[in-house]
């Protein structure tokens, strides 16, 4: 066991520096992102030594830390996320087989949701923790988890349905014996 928060912090890095940086993704969906959120996280974890701090304790610190500022910077770019639709233009234009493509990324999916119930989508179904622990995780409790994960589950599965319904659908293939009346 390591002795001294210093300890903790280079074995942490080394040993689960890329689960921390795994979660950071799902969270952000940018694998720079990722990279910046788990060094902001382990430099105001271990900025000002911590003592009797454990490796799965220094974890739940650093992971905390990463929810705690995509949540933060959520907030603060809430504006602009109402509005960019408005702006930005599509870089490039999708070919038409990528609708099955889209249809299918369920990590864009997951990023569009509000914070809260992305943090709970990922922990619930990435992380397998059960809603007691996702709520002891997050600081709220079991009922608004489950609310959060309804609302999430409800708000993924409208947007799969949208996008199929919005799919082109092929001709039917008629043969001989098909009459159309």
């Amino acid at each position: 066991m390591a002795r001294t928060w210093d300890d903790v912090a280079t074995r942490l890095v080394a040993e689960r520096g890329d689960a921390l940086t795994r979660y950071a993704y799902l969270l952000t969906g940018s694998a720079d992102d990722a990279a910046d959120l788990v060094q902001d996280a382990l430099v105001r974890t271990f900025g000002t030594p911590r003592f009797q701090l454990d490796l799965p304790r220094a974890e739940a610190y650093v992971r905390r830390a990463i929810l705690n500022a995509v949540i933060d910077r959520s907030r603060r770019e809430g504006t602009w996320r109402r509005v960019r639709h408005l702006a930005v233009a599509p870089s490039v234009a999708m070919p038409e087989s990528a609708g099955t493509d889209e249809r299918l990324d369920l990590m864009r999916r997951v990023r569009s949701l509000a914070p809260r119930q992305a943090a709970c989508i990922v922990l619930r179904y990435y992380e397998d923790l059960t809603v007691d622990q996702v709520a002891a995780t997050l600081g709220l409790s079991s009922g608004a988890v489950k609310r959060y994960l309804s609302d999430a589950l409800r708000a993924l599965s409208s947007s799969i349905l949208a996008s199929d319904a919005a799919a082109p659908r092929p001709a039917p293939i008629r043969t001989e014996g098909d009459h159309v009346a």
